[in-house]
C-alpha cells in the first residue's frame, strides 16, 4: 500500500486528484494540506511514501517544501503536480530532491502509474519537461561549452552532460533528461571524469566552474 499526501491550496482540485487515487487499491490518501508549510508538518507526524505537491501555495512554495520533507526523511518520493512548466521551477524542484515534475493536464491513469513510478524509484518527466530541462541546461555561457571542447576535448553530447553535473543533476536525472539508459549516462560520465582528470563529482564540478 502505497500512502500518499496531496499539497494543493485549490482544494476543489486536490478533492477531484484524491477522488482519481482512490480508485487505484494499491493507494491510501493519507490527508490533504493545503500549503508547504502544512505539508511539512504533516510529513513529520505520518511519514508518506508519496507527496504530490503543486508549486505556487501560500506560506510556503512546493519548492521549499520539497526541500524541507527531503530533509525530514529522504526516501519520501515528491512529485511536483502543477500547472506551471517554467524551466526554474523544473530545475528547482529536481535539484531540491523532487522525483518528478508533472502537469494537470495529466490523464488520471498516467498519474497513477507516474506515482507507482517514482515510488520504485524512477524519475518522473514527461518529454515536454524533460526538454525544458535540456534546454535550460544548453543556456549556459557559450564560451565555457567552448573550453570544455577546447581544453579537455568533450564532445558535444559530454558537453551538455558535464553542464548538467555542474548543475547539481543527479545519473539518473541526466539520463531521463537525455533519453539515456541508466549505464549509458554513468558511461558518459565516467568519461568526462576521465577527460577532466578527476575522480569524482566534487571535483569534476570544481573544474567546470574555474572555466567561468
Amino acid at each position: 500500500m502505497i500512502k500518499i499526501l496531496i499539497v494543493d491550496d485549490q482544494m476543489i482540485l486536490a478533492e477531484g486528484i484524491k477522488s482519481v487515487l482512490e480508485t487505484c487499491p494499491d493507494f491510501k490518501v493519507l490527508g490533504i494540506a493545503s500549503d508547504g508549510a502544512e505539508a511539512v508538518a504533516f510529513t513529520g507526524k505520518h511519514k508518506p511514501d508519496v507527496v504530490l505537491i503543486d508549486i505556487r501555495m501560500p506560506n510556503m512554495n512546493g519548492v521549499v517544501a520539497t526541500k524541507r520533507i527531503k530533509e525530514i526523511d529522504d526516501k519520501i518520493k515528491i512529485i511536483i503536480l502543477t500547472t506551471f512548466d517554467d524551466s526554474d521551477y523544473i530545475l528547482s524542484a529536481i535539484n531540491n530532491g523532487a522525483s518528478g515534475y508533472l502537469l494537470k493536464d495529466i490523464g488520471s491513469t498516467a498519474l497513477i502509474d507516474a506515482i507507482k513510478n517514482a515510488y520504485a524509484g524512477d524519475t518522473i518527466l514527461p518529454s515536454k519537461i524533460a526538454k525544458k530541462i535540456t534546454d535550460a541546461a544548453m543556456m549556459v555561457s557559450s564560451d565555457k561549452e567552448i573550453k570544455l571542447k577546447r581544453n579537455y576535448n568533450l564532445s558535444d553530447r559530454e558537453v551538455e552532460i558535464a553542464l548538467m553535473l555542474n548543475d547539481g543533476f543527479t545519473n539518473r536525472q541526466i539520463a531521463s533528461a537525455m533519453k539515456l539508459s541508466d549505464g549509458t549516462a554513468r558511461n558518459y560520465i565516467s568519461s568526462i571524469y576521465s577527460k577532466l582528470g578527476v575522480e569524482g563529482r566534487s571535483a569534476a564540478m570544481q573544474k567546470i566552474k574555474e572555466l567561468v
